[in-house]
């Protein structure tokens, strides 16, 4: 049976996150058969775009933490993949570039990449997907554009009525407790 979405702007959260679960699971299935991860895919396709990046700009182009990009940073250096060199400019840090032994394996990430888009927009017009990621790309930048919300977090007039000047679920705890914050 289908689910039916009775209020798709409510559940476009919890659509985007599934979508997203989904995508990745299938993503990293595909890539298992390479012996690869996600994280691993992450740091070769974010460092092919930007070789001679530091580590510390790695992880953080490829939200990756930084202790788990240094063991998988550690183990490609092992394989050929990647090297790191000292910068020239800080001698604190460590550049990054692939080696030759890299190139393929990011086709092969590439058409991973492919397949699984293809699954994934199966039966929709490629108009379509391209609107769609071109909605979704928009929704990205208004999001990264925002102000972070102050801690003294204010309902405003943009909630519905039924949510300006109700307790929070925090404040009836402290109140039951008798604590105050």
């Amino acid at each position: 049976m289908k689910a039916v979405i009775e209020d798709p702007l409510r559940s476009f959260g919890f659509l985007l996150k599934d979508v997203s679960r989904l995508y990745v699971q299938r993503f990293e299935q595909r890539a298992a058969a390479l012996g690869l991860t996600l994280s691993q895919c992450k740091a070769l396709v974010y460092l092919a775009r930007r070789e001679g990046i530091s580590q510390v700009q790695l992880s953080e182009s490829a939200d990756i933490e930084p202790m788990t990009l240094v063991r998988i940073l550690d183990r490609m250096e092992l394989e050929g993949l990647l090297e790191r060199r000292a910068d020239p400019g800080d001698r604190r840090a460590r550049c990054l570039y692939l080696k030759d032994k890299a190139k393929p394996l990011l086709d092969d990430i590439w058409r991973l990449s492919d397949l699984t888009r293809g699954e994934a927009f199966a039966g929709i017009a490629r108009q379509r997907a391209d609107q769609l990621i071109a909605l979704l790309d928009k929704v990205r930048g208004n999001l990264a554009g925002l102000e972070p919300v102050p801690p003294e977090y204010s309902a405003g007039p943009a909630l519905p009525s039924r949510y300006r000047g109700a307790e929070s679920a925090v404040q009836v705890r402290r109140k039951r407790s008798g604590s105050r914050p």
